[in-house]
């Protein structure tokens, strides 16, 4: 009886060779596009919601009508330096532009137009409001504050954005390579540079130095790509796409440990405390008014021993594992499905939806490229039968190299 001979083993690559595989990788594209890109959708939608859903209490909140008034902010920004342009002014007029301005910003980077630009409009919409009522939110609040400082470092704009489009366009008539003729993007640096004027005048009181650093880095970073895309040779102009690619792929290194850290964190916690050793935290928020949109549903939900049991081990049992399941796939995936239903749960029984988006627009940075590529299909033909028209004949390709001055 004949003996099927063995595979030849395949050569083991070196160490070194693996090694600069990577770092190619790395410097040479900005990983996961899809994912930035669905993070910059989830958490402009989620902040933009806020404020919209906020409007009518807005003076309440943020404005000089609240109960945390401008001279109580004043004084704790003096002992924290946390920066918010609202105490710049205590004017009415001053406060409705900056509540504009924040909820204008949220949807331009939902859109994705020029997203280097309103990403860093947006950040600071997000910490002026936020750092003016310290007190004010849910804990989804605390993440939106986190992610809109990792997403002004990061390229969230190839895809699924008007940036794209325009980019995809340019492509497509044979313009990629000739002289940049979009005057938006030097007026929005010419404006943001007068504001960051401003900003570094009551940095003082009102801004930390180490954002009032960075905001001017990145402006003047965005002048000298510019200026570098339009007149130099392609060698300085490789030099600052790696820069940006590493930046790009460090700040979404960053959103992920994150995500881990807030998972994790949150679990162990959980764990040292009685009634979620025992089972039945999660019986008594059931039982709060204020945690109760729908009083029947909760009732229904509480009085049942087995799936409040089932519920509150359950969340502690995802969120500690979560972290570790990132080695395998297929795990991971399950989980973060759990995961994400688990925030839509808390959305209606609970009534916290911006806490629950902010958490699901998180966890979107683990979604595989697949299901985001088909989602994409998906949205894009509801899209064209909402709008009733033809599909374009290919799809938007992400910019090979932007030449806008703020893009």
């Amino acid at each position: 009886m004949s003996r099927t001979p063995a595979a030849p083993a395949q050569p083991r690559v070196p160490f070194e060779r693996r090694l600069a595989r990577a770092l190619q990788k790395v410097t040479a594209e900005a990983l996961g596009p899809y994912q930035t890109a669905i993070v910059r959708i989830g958490f402009s939608f989620t902040w933009l919601l806020f404020l919209l859903r906020e409007w009518p209490h807005r003076m309440e909140l943020y404005g000089p009508d609240g109960p945390w008034s401008w001279e109580m902010g004043r004084r704790l920004i003096t002992d924290n330096h946390a920066f918010t342009a609202l105490m710049w002014s205590d004017g009415r007029l001053w406060f409705e532009l900056v509540y504009g301005l924040a909820a204008l910003s949220s949807l331009l980077l939902l859109l994705g137009w020029h997203t280097r630009a309103v990403s860093v409009v947006f950040m600071a919409g997000v910490l002026s409001l936020q750092n003016r009522s310290i007190f004010m939110g849910d804990g989804g609040d605390n993440v939106v504050h986190i992610m809109a400082l990792y997403l002004v470092l990061t390229r969230c704009g190839q895809v699924w954005s008007l940036d794209a489009r325009r980019a995809a366009r340019r492509a497509r008539s044979g313009a990629a390579g000739g002289p940049d003729r979009d005057l938006v993007g030097p007026v929005l640096w010419t404006l943001l540079g007068g504001l960051l004027l401003a900003t570094t005048y009551f940095s003082d009181i009102t801004g930390e130095w180490w954002l009032v650093v960075l905001l001017w880095v990145l402006w003047l970073g965005q002048g000298l790509w510019w200026l570098v895309c339009r007149y130099a040779a392609d060698e300085p102009r490789t030099l600052l796409d790696v820069i940006a690619n590493l930046t790009h792929n460090a700040a979404l290194l960053v959103i992920m440990v994150e995500v881990c850290l807030i998972y994790a964190t949150a679990g162990w916690y959980k764990i040292q405390g009685s009634r979620w050793q025992d089972g039945t935290a999660l019986y008594y928020p059931l039982k709060l008014d204020y945690f109760s949109p729908w009083p029947a549903l909760s009732e229904l939900l509480g009085t049942s021993g087995v799936m409040v049991l089932l519920l509150t081990y359950g969340t502690v049992i995802v969120q500690v594992a979560f972290p570790f399941t990132l080695f395998n796939r297929k795990v991971k995936n399950v989980l973060l499905g759990v995961m994400m239903l688990e925030h839509a749960g808390i959305a209606v029984l609970l009534g916290l939806p911006v806490f629950s988006l902010a958490m699901i627009s998180a966890d979107a940075v683990f979604l595989p490229t697949g299901f985001l590529l088909w989602l994409g299909v998906r949205a894009a033909r509801g899209r064209d039968r909402l709008l009733r028209r033809e599909p374009p004949a290919e799809e938007e390709a992400p910019a090979p190299r932007p030449r806008t001055l703020v893009g």
